[in-house]
């Protein structure tokens, strides 16, 4: 008698999980795009956004900025080439090909946030306590980072200790395979009040950094509906950090429109 095989169901997928970090060091990651339900390639997140990755261990939610986007074949065997067909003549005659392609982002880390603590000084998103023991077990990883701020959303209500977000890099990375997100409008705004992470973005190694800052600045003045002050505010933080670099400074800021 031949017993049928158990069905899993695929847990749904949270609109913003857009990838998982496949290579990590302590100022940057590296991240494969998830690949999609249909016949298209990976969607391809723009140069400049923000998303944030949850370090499982300790629960600190950590927040990144997309800096470099590749989308290459799977092994170095099969090379893309031209076939001369468009996206519609590629899912008719070479289908294939869409499983064959990935899509990875590198992300320069701008900073993280802590935990949401309750009143006695515990963490309240289930990260791990000193013996290495969880203090709560999250299905996955979508779970874990939804905990985490949905903690630090709803501190104040439930009289926990809302956390701060540190402009400066955690004491680690995200882990292999941890999920990858994109920030909700909120977090970036939240996150943008202070200026920091300027410094950090023209620190960026191996990337066109004015271009990026200006991506950056240029994405929280639109989230921001044209606030003119936090752009002035921005506009003296870089010439503080370019040294009165003038030029420098006049590029990056022209790159700034609604």
């Amino acid at each position: 008698m031949r017993l049928p095989l158990p069905q899993f169901t695929a847990p749904e997928r949270s609109p913003n999980y857009i990838a998982e970090v496949i290579e990590t060091a302590t100022t940057e990651f590296l991240a494969q795009c998830l690949e999609p339900d249909d016949l298209t390639f990976a969607t391809m997140p723009p140069f400049g956004s923000w998303v944030k990755a949850n370090d499982e261990e300790s629960g600190n939610q950590i927040f990144a900025v997309i800096y470099h986007v590749t989308t290459s074949p799977i092994d170095s065997v099969h090379r893309a080439r031209a076939l001369g067909l468009s996206l519609s003549d590629l899912r008719e005659q070479q289908p294939q090909i869409f499983a064959m392609l990935k899509t990875e982002f590198r992300a320069a880390i701008v900073g993280y946030q802590p935990p949401a603590t309750s009143r006695n000084g515990t963490p309240k998103n289930g990260a791990k306590n000193g013996k290495g023991k969880p203090e709560a077990t999250v299905a996955n990883a979508s779970a874990n980072a939804s905990a985490n701020a949905n903690a630090n959303a709803n501190a104040n209500s439930n009289g926990g200790i809302p956390s701060p977000r540190y402009q400066h890099l955690p004491p680690r990375p995200p882990q292999i395979h941890q999920a990858v997100y994109y920030c909700d409008p909120e977090e970036i705004l939240q996150f943008s009040e202070q200026l920091d992470f300027l410094r950090t973005l023209l620190q960026v190694s191996g990337a066109p950094v004015d271009s990026l800052t200006a991506a950056v600045i240029r994405n929280v003045y639109q989230l921001r509906q044209a606030d003119r002050a936090w752009l002035v505010a921005a506009g003296r933080s870089l010439s503080t950090l370019l040294k009165d670099d003038y030029d420098r400074l006049r590029i990056i800021l022209g790159q700034i429109h609604i």
